[in-house]
């Protein structure tokens, strides 16, 4: 079958701009809507850290771009802050953006099974954008309850302040989740059934197993908290009192709902970053990858684990003492399947022959910069340490080495690595190692003082420490200067990315069909895809993890053998 023919079939043929770009069922155009709806997100959210930590390092005053930083102001950016960069950021640009491009062009199919059920789910998460930044100009502005909405202070106007955002924020979330739920859908479904003739289960590239092991995680766990969610709506809205106190209501339930969601969540972020990561190794080391079906079971594994320590976020919250002892031990036995895959990405590196490509220097720092994250997590999850970081900058640091990684390095790893199959053209590799190296050094020094500033005590919701003299003294203020400091710089090294992002799509060198001599499918198709993705869709004959391409040197390759595609 024929391009021209493929693109006939499929309903795509001489559409207009709305049609083609706002109204299209092809999963790569539904995948770049999400990508630069969370890169725009992203910029939302990169603001608002820079003004509250502006704030911290300089109390009181003017922030350029924004103004005085009131006491309500600062608890709007803080909440702004972690719930852009978890929902509208990590999840559409990790899950959404490269499972909707990546799955149909790693499976060797043409679409998504259910096109305009995906559309759908980008079109509610443009609406939950739109509706969160609407909460933004509202008469009493976003809310200000923390990205968790614990009550009593998300559940009534007169604690928060925010009598309309408050609503807003709860139906943006709300918005996402639905949306993320037909995505995951399609995903799971996609793979099950559409998979290239010849590509068994345990041929699938491990970041697509990774996306539908997310996918299946997230669904399951989400239902307890749109419950919760529905509760409090009511609470803010009709006055009923589920988690208000003084109306007899229980907050801690709140917490239950949320943290049974929400620690499965950072699984939900982890595995397609994890999957990234071992897609862009095993190319760069020029090996397969080491254990693919250890990997596996470990991910599943993982995501049911996943389920078993959400109470770890509630140690001071006045749960039984006896149940914080065996969620101290399901979190330390979380840990380990975690490090396993790390052990097994060392393990495919070794020997390797290895190419320091913009890619790879994101997937290495990827491995350090979570490990620092997950050691510093063993203090959290024991109870008895958990008591005194409690609610410190220690936790602020540690989520964020975990999560920094995640979302961002597992992001620009997958962007800087797939951007040839995506748009046809090459990044500039100076710039991106400029960007590399400016980002990670910066991120460094942003947290690392945090870290000593939260086990020193120094607690994470003070919006003036003037009105603590004790926290800033022995150079702690000083360390918070530091970090603010390198986050302006962080922040500046995104423009880096941002000009050499876009002047690559336009003036970028073109790129080969396979400029990585990488051996997934996606690669076999041409650069950028047409619609259909593949001219005759593609027969397999080996797994992505048990061959070299037929374009590889054997000096890359160990072996030569068969080509993937008939």
């Amino acid at each position: 079958m024929s391009s021209a023919t493929a693109d006939a079939g499929h309903g795509h043929h001489d559409q207009g701009f709305i049609k083609k770009y706002l109204w299209s069922t092809d999963h790569k155009v539904i995948g770049f809507q999400y990508l630069f709806t969370g890169m725009f997100m992203a910029l939302i959210g990169g603001f608002t850290v820079y003004v509250f930590r502006m704030q911290l390092a300089f109390p009181g005053m003017s922030v350029p771009g924004f103004g005085r930083v009131t006491a309500h102001d600062y608890n709007s950016l803080v909440t702004t802050h972690g719930s852009v960069m978890i929902f509208w950021v990590a999840m559409p640009v990790l899950i959404a953006a490269l499972g909707n491009y990546l799955i149909p062009l790693m499976i060797g199919c043409d679409d998504m099974v259910f096109p305009r059920i995906n559309r759908l789910s980008y079109q509610l998460f443009l609406v939950s954008s739109l509706v969160l930044i609407t909460s933004f100009f509202v008469d009493g502005g976003a809310f200000g309850g923390a990205w968790t909405a614990y009550p009593p202070l998300s559940a009534k106007a007169a604690y928060n302040l925010t009598p309309h955002g408050a609503p807003l924020w709860l139906v943006a979330v709300a918005l996402e989740f639905v949306a993320f739920l037909l995505g995951g859908i399609n995903f799971i479904t996609t793979v099950m059934n559409s998979r290239a003739p010849g590509m068994k289960m345990f041929d699938v590239p491990i970041v697509v197993w990774m996306i539908v092991i997310a996918s299946i995680v997230f669904m399951a766990s989400v239902g307890p908290l749109v419950a919760g969610a529905v509760m409090l709506l009511f609470d803010q809205t009709v006055g009923t009192g589920f988690f208000d106190p003084s109306r007899g209501g229980d907050p801690v339930l709140w917490q239950h709902l949320f943290w049974f969601f929400g620690h499965p969540e950072v699984y939900v972020v982890l595995l397609p970053a994890m999957g990234i990561v071992a897609e862009i190794i095993t190319v760069f080391s020029r090996k397969k990858l080491f254990a693919y079906k250890t990997v596996l079971y470990t991910a599943i594994g993982t995501g049911v684990l996943s389920f078993f320590v959400w109470a770890h976020h509630q140690f001071v919250a006045g749960i039984d003492p006896r149940m914080a002892n065996i969620f101290s031990v399901t979190t330390l036995l979380i840990s380990i399947p975690v490090a396993e895959m790390v052990f097994v990405y060392i393990a495919t590196l070794y020997g390797g022959s290895i190419r320091l490509t913009t890619p790879m220097l994101w997937a290495l720092a990827f491995i350090g910069e979570f490990l620092i994250g997950g050691v510093t997590g063993i203090f959290l999850g024991a109870s008895g340490s958990d008591i005194y970081f409690h609610d410190t900058y220690f936790v602020v640091a540690h989520f964020h080495y975990t999560f920094f990684p995640i979302a961002f390095i597992g992001s620009f790893a997958a962007i800087t690595y797939w951007f040839p199959k995506m748009f046809g053209k090459m990044l500039n590799e100076t710039w991106g190692k400029v960007h590399f190296w400016g980002t990670i050094i910066a991120f460094n020094f942003i947290f690392i003082p945090l870290f000593l500033t939260g086990a020193r005590g120094d607690h994470r919701r003070i919006y003036d420490y003037t009105h603590f003299p004790d926290l800033m003294k022995a150079g702690m203020q000083e360390m918070r200067v530091l970090a603010t400091l390198a986050l302006v710089v962080l922040l500046a090294f995104q423009v880096v990315f941002l000009v050499n992002f876009f002047y690559s799509l336009v003036k970028g060198k073109k790129a080969e069909q396979n400029p990585w001599k990488a051996n997934t499918l996606e690669w076999v198709a041409a650069s950028p895809p047409p619609h259909g993705n593949f001219p005759e869709l593609p027969t397999v004959y080996r797994g992505p993890y048990e061959y070299s391409h037929p374009e590889a040197k054997d000096d890359y390759w160990p072996q030569n053998q068969p080509p993937q595609t008939a």
